[in-house]
């Protein structure tokens, strides 16, 4: 009797899945800017993007950047970041961005608002801008 339950109530579980598991297919496909880091204000521009098959890229205060989602969402982990290699007056920030981002291991996509966040209590928030700023 038990297999006659599951067999049904499994196949219901699967087509439920969605074949995209990444960020943007769960409304996350924005441009999302950097506001604030563990709490504090971040007030150099930088930036996130979704696209599709899970590539990522980005500005990081100073250089643009790129890399992939490697865990399902609501999870998120990032492979290894290729960046250009300019340098400019708010290489600071870039470095607190670059080195706070695959610390992250949990997303949460709320209309305009996007937190990435650890189990240590990092937190970074986003808000969506206009692609053109």
């Amino acid at each position: 009797m038990l297999r006659i339950l599951f067999v049904p109530l499994l196949a219901m579980g699967l087509t439920a899945c969605k074949d995209d598991e990444t960020v943007a297919a769960y409304d996350g496909d924005k441009l999302w800017q950097l506001s604030e880091l563990d709490g504090t204000a971040f007030t150099a521009q930088a930036t996130l993007e979704f696209g599709a098959d899970g590539a990522v890229s980005g500005n990081a205060a100073c250089n643009s950047f790129r890399t992939v989602q490697t865990k399902p969402y609501p999870w998120i982990g990032f492979g290894p970041i290729a960046s250009t290699k300019m340098a400019c007056p708010d290489m600071a920030a870039e470095i607190l961005y670059l080195s706070a981002l695959p610390e992250m291991s949990q997303a949460e996509v709320v209309g305009d608002v996007m937190i990435l966040s650890n189990d240590a209590g990092r937190e970074m928030v986003f808000k969506a801008i206009a692609p053109d700023g």
